[in-house]
């Protein structure tokens, strides 16, 4: 059996209207809801003007694996937050912009970016510093639907 954390996914971007029973059906797959511990999501949940944002507790590997490739392959901006397994991996921020990879950050329990020292050496200066804190800190855009 995987081991099991609590983790978020936040999703925006634009989506033809006719993908969204796939989105839906993947979201139900992995149990999300708007709010922790509550009722599984439905399309008619489905936002204005703001990003989807969904979560859940005890998900294995705190991956979306399926979501989050059916995002990368539609070009749908996202954030993953995943809390951390005791002895097994640390909690992370996962960036999708909508292009280009898939980017990790280290995180803490509450979803803040955080650094060690070897990657502040890595990174070389301040600037580079803020620039990493600020591409961790990517704001989903709205998810809109298209005719």
């Amino acid at each position: 059996m995987a081991d099991r954390v609590s983790a978020s996914i936040t999703i925006g971007g634009t989506l033809p209207r006719s993908l969204l029973p796939d989105l839906a059906a993947l979201i139900a797959a992995d149990g999300l809801s708007t709010e922790w511990d509550g009722e599984p999501f439905t399309p008619a949940q489905f936002p204005e003007g703001v990003p989807l944002e969904l979560m859940a507790h005890e998900v294995a590997g705190g991956r979306f694996e399926r979501l989050e490739s059916w995002c990368v392959e539609h070009g749908l901006p996202f954030t993953r937050w995943s809390g951390a397994y005791c002895g097994q991996w640390g909690a992370e921020r996962t960036v999708f912009t909508g292009a280009g990879e898939v980017r990790c950050y280290a995180a803490d329990e509450d979803d803040y970016l955080l650094i060690g020292r070897c990657t502040a050496e890595r990174l070389g200066s301040f600037e580079a510093i803020l620039a990493h804190f600020a591409a961790g800190d990517f704001a989903v855009p709205p998810l809109s639907l298209t005719p």
